[in-house]
């Protein structure tokens, strides 16, 4: 599927919670008209907030075993009960791979291709699913989920080189589609550079990419550090894409430094914790709300863990 422009809904921005927190409400719901008169209407309006978190050492190493005890999550300083605690192994994993075709990427778009296969078969599982995405002077959906290799490997072989750059299009569809999946949610993006066409705002893609729960992960790939060609901006933002959904940006010049760069993300992904809780008492009106996660528990080193999630999350009034 070709997306020409991106006139796209973009209202479905609620967050959607797994079957398991579901359940919990259908509960909690039934429960409460229990006790409730029958002449009384009550109101539910209870939404889980789900936050995915990487811990590393001071090296940059994911930590693997660390409990719900280890982890204090606050919302705009407000201490929160995690109400729902869960590792990598547990949660199905969705990934959008997206690949820059545009023409600047013509020299290098084989060599990434190729790294991105290899990425594919070493990180999917059976209860897991991965769509490609295709971006130039347009967004191309080359397959939609699945956990057949196969059919993967076909969609990456079909790639070809286009002319300008629509990244924020990308970002902002591949999260849309992701917002529909359950379990984790992932976007590999795969570029040398920044946006030149795209329809929709830096703003809006990020927007987006937090509302779908999403974890971005840049990978830059420069031929030259110091080339007069590269964009700076658009790096830049790729930075603080990453960084505002929890995730990580790389950069490669070279194709064992691109292998390396999909071996650290499959590393991270295996290791990922969910912390999931219902929101107290709001001091703020503002429509975003800031999440700090904090983790208790020395490094091996004797040193502190370092915690990666999202910034926060848009309520939608």
């Amino acid at each position: 599927m070709s997306y020409s422009g991106i006139y796209m809904s973009s209202s479905a921005m609620t967050s959607r919670a797994s079957a398991v927190f579901a359940a919990a409400l259908v509960c909690a719901a039934a429960l409460a008209q229990t006790v409730t008169p029958p002449n009384e209407t009550i109101k539910v309006n209870v939404r889980l907030v789900n936050v995915f978190a990487t811990v590393t050492d001071q090296q940059g190493a994911p930590l693997a075993k660390l409990d719900k005890k280890n982890f204090e999550i606050r919302e705009d300083g407000v201490p929160q009960d995690i109400a729902f605690f869960g590792k990598e192994n547990e949660l199905p994993l969705s990934i959008v791979l997206a690949v820059d075709a545009s023409l600047s990427t013509k020299k290098d778009l084989a060599l990434e291709l190729e790294s991105a296969r290899r990425f594919a078969h070493s990180i999917l599982r059976p209860i897991d699913a991965m769509a490609l995405y295709r971006f130039a002077e347009d967004v191309d959906d080359l397959t939609s989920f699945t956990s057949d290799l196969k059919r993967i490997d076909r969609a990456i072989q079909r790639v070809r080189v286009g002319s300008a750059t629509a990244l924020y299009d990308a970002v902002f569809l591949a999260s849309e589609a992701l917002e529909k999946r359950q379990g984790r949610k992932v976007l590999v993006v795969i570029t040398d550079g920044g946006d030149t066409i795209s329809s929709v705002n830096y703003a809006e893609a990020l927007r987006q990419a937090q509302a779908s729960e999403a974890v971005v992960y840049s990978i830059v790939v420069v031929p030259i550090e110091a080339s007069a060609g590269r964009n700076t901006g658009g790096e830049h933002a790729l930075i603080q894409l990453s960084h505002d959904t929890g995730g990580k940006h790389f950069y490669a010049s070279s194709a064992p430094q691109l292998e390396e760069v999909f071996r650290e993300i499959g590393d991270e992904l295996r290791t990922q914790y969910l912390l999931a809780y219902y929101p107290k008492q709001r001091l703020s009106d503002s429509d975003f709300r800031h999440i700090e996660v904090r983790v208790t528990a020395p490094t091996a080193e004797g040193g502190e863990a370092k915690v990666r999630n999202r910034s926060g999350y848009y309520v939608h009034k």
